[in-house]
């Protein structure tokens, strides 16, 4: 009885720890991603991206 109360709690261990690393990663790529967008729409529009901003190419 006692390896099957291990076997929970390491999958409820193991369930908390996903949801975590879910809750941390989900920010940070959702951050890169719109980043990626703004520079890709920057170019596509003939600018150029330069400190976090896009400037019209002369």
């Amino acid at each position: 009885m006692k390896e099957v109360t291990g076997e929970a709690n390491m999958t409820v261990v193991t369930i908390i720890l996903i949801g975590v690393i879910v809750a941390v990663a989900t920010p940070i790529i959702t951050n890169m991603m719109n980043n990626t967008r703004e520079r890709s729409e920057c170019h596509n529009n003939g600018g150029i991206w330069e400190n976090g901003q896009c400037t019209q190419a002369q």
